[in-house]
């Protein structure tokens, strides 16, 4: 199987002039044969594949007009082709949910987050003495965060919005070892006021990170929105305002990770509901919450964690009424819709319920039921 580690890299100025010229040809000669293939299906409706595209790159580079493309890292431009062949191919496939990625655009220069792509050619891409060897750029200080495993394939060097440098390092590496089993099985109802509540009565808490720095945010995009664009206070402003959204991000994703490896860690089968945040956040009431909360993320966490280490996930029904039902006797009542009602007591049998733990047992039996058809 294939993992990546991702590490911050420091480049000396030097390195960040060349990467910032390779970033340049890539978007290049990503645009360029965006262009081209466009142009060829406008005349006489044929497009250039990949192969046609790496061959005609060859012939640009012993132009003098393009000669400046032998500077860099050749793999990297031809990451950029395969790049552009993936998008091509992702418009015309069928996507079996029925979505699919839009017509490929052209990149931007004025972005501020760029990346680029280079395989690792024999030992081209080495960890030597606390630095990371990289085609063209040489050795560049990197944070080794936590130790590298397996054989690098490929690595990806970006860089992010607030001007942090990092690598992506793509390694071929064993399926990790199975996780000892615990024979504990939970159902969890996701929510707002609370990020998740178990079956077992265990509620962890919504840490609402994007509302914490809402106040200091909306600060510093004021103090940017004063500043004359393209100037250097404006840069200054902007790196700001980067800097914050990128702390609320890695916050965000540290929570998701460690709540994620925890639950399996602890449960074999995790039962939660295949929710749709996409249509959710149509309600303008409760989309930022919804955004911030981050369901998607933390699902796609359970699911390859659990397919790492021996774990179960059983995704139940969208529409599946977990809170309208009773979890002691199955009555049904329309009541609980109303988000308002966090305590309901049941028609038919009495039994007092709290709708979120009654939600998440509802979820768990709905889930076993499902997993042993």
């Amino acid at each position: 199987m294939e993992r990546a580690y991702k590490y911050r890299i420091y480049p000396t100025q030097q390195q960040i002039n060349l990467i910032n010229q390779i970033f340049g040809c890539c978007r290049f000669v990503y645009n360029h044969y965006l262009d081209k293939r466009q142009t060829l299906y406008k005349e006489n409706g044929t497009s250039m594949g990949y192969n046609d595209c790496a061959s005609d790159l060859t012939l640009l580079k012993k132009s003098e007009e393009h000669s400046w493309l032998k500077d860099v890292d050749s793999t990297a431009l031809q990451s950029s082709l395969k790049a552009l062949d993936s998008a091509f191919d992702g418009f015309f496939r069928r996507v079996k949910s029925g979505k699919k990625p839009g017509y490929p655009k052209f990149k931007s220069k004025r972005s501020h987050k760029q990346s680029y792509t280079t395989k690792n050619n024999g030992s081209s891409i080495k960890i030597v003495d606390k630095k990371i060897q990289l085609p063209k750029v040489g050795k560049v200080k990197i944070k080794l965060s936590r130790p590298i495993d397996g054989r690098i394939l490929s690595a990806t060097v970006s860089r992010s919005a607030s001007g942090k440098y990092y690598v992506s390092l793509c390694c071929r590496v064993d399926k990790p070892t199975a996780l000892a089993k615990t024979n504990a099985v939970v159902g969890l109802d996701v929510g707002i006021k609370d990020f998740a509540i178990s079956s077992d009565h265990v509620r962890y808490a919504n840490n609402k990170y994007l509302r914490t720095y809402e106040k200091k945010l909306a600060k510093l995009q004021r103090q940017l929105a004063k500043k004359e664009q393209g100037g250097s206070n404006w840069h200054k402003a902007r790196r700001k305002v980067a800097s914050l959204h990128e702390k609320i991000a890695n916050q965000r994703s540290d929570f998701l990770h460690k709540l994620s490896t925890d639950l399996v860690r602890k449960y074999d089968v995790i039962c939660l509901e295949d929710l749709a945040p996409s249509n959710m956040v149509r309600n303008h009431h409760l989309a930022k919450s919804i955004s911030d909360v981050s369901w998607s993320e933390f699902s796609r966490q359970l699911v390859y964690k659990a397919d790492w280490y021996g774990k179960t996930v059983v995704k139940i029904d969208r529409f599946y009424p977990s809170s309208q039902l009773c979890s002691h006797c199955g009555a049904k009542w329309s009541g609980t819709k109303d988000l308002n009602v966090r305590k309901w007591t049941c028609p038919c049998c009495g039994a007092s319920l709290d709708r979120d733990y009654n939600a998440a047992i509802n979820i768990l039996n709905e889930g076993l039921r499902v997993l042993a058809q």
